[in-house]
């Protein structure tokens, strides 16, 4: 096997990930001692976790005014919607787009644009199935307000699901980020809410499959409407 089909099936970890791993391994080892068949799942179980835990490197387009897909997964709603109350962000409905990942995406999040973090802020919640409208308002999540070179501002939020049970975070407020900047992590199926500014369409429709960092979801110096698609 070459080298380029090698890295094309085995990823680089999230550091976040090697106890996970580690633990599930241990489980492995005491599986095989009871029943050979039980460790073999446990090894099934041990690999889905190091897939979970992956942390590819991924082609960051670097054209300004480019709006990236801050998840891996499906888009799963597109709406008017207000940004979470606690960032202060105003009360004004934004185009609101919702990327669902299940337990097999990429967990890593990446900053959708460049620019500086103006606000950030934590709220407990509940855990619904990420993909239901009501997990943006009821569940858990980690919302941040970017500002960018411009002065609009862009608000991306991380929201827990039905077996999510931790939100991580690598920046903080006043931090600058890189467009496609790697900035949290979401543990076991959740999802990311993206919120344009005034008057920027999607790029992106329903259904539609997204990679963190690299898939297009709007464009600021765009002015075409916004985007439909069929499914084939």
């Amino acid at each position: 096997m070459s080298v380029s089909m090698l890295s094309t099936f085995v990823k680089p970890m999230h550091k976040e990930g090697i106890k996970f791993v580690a633990i599930f391994a241990a489980v492995t080892l005491v599986l095989f001692l009871i029943a050979d068949f039980l460790g073999w799942i446990g090894v099934g179980l041990t690999v889905w976790c190091y897939y979970f835990f992956r942390d590819p490197k991924r082609s960051i387009p670097v054209r300004e005014g480019l709006i990236v897909s801050p998840a891996d997964g499906v888009v799963s709603l597109i709406e008017k919607a207000t940004p979470p109350e606690e960032l202060g962000c105003g009360t004004e409905p934004l185009t609101r787009v919702s990327v669902f990942m299940n337990v097999f995406n990429c967990h890593v999040n990446r900053a959708p644009v460049a620019g500086t973090i103006k606000a950030m802020a934590y709220r407990p919640g509940k855990f619904f199935n990420a993909a239901l409208d009501k997990a943006s308002s009821d569940n858990e999540r980690n919302s941040l307000c970017i500002e960018m070179a411009d002065g609009r501002e862009l608000v991306v939020v991380q929201i827990a699901g039905l077996v999510a049970r931790r939100i991580l975070g690598f920046v903080q407020k006043g931090q600058t980020l890189r467009t496609g900047e790697r900035f949290g992590l979401i543990r076991f199926g959740s999802r990311l809410d993206v919120y344009l500014p005034e008057g920027v369409k999607p790029m992106v429709a329903l259904g539609q499959t997204m990679v963190a960092g690299e898939t297009v979801l709007a464009d600021l110096k765009s002015d075409e409407a916004q985007r439909t698609a069929r499914e084939e």
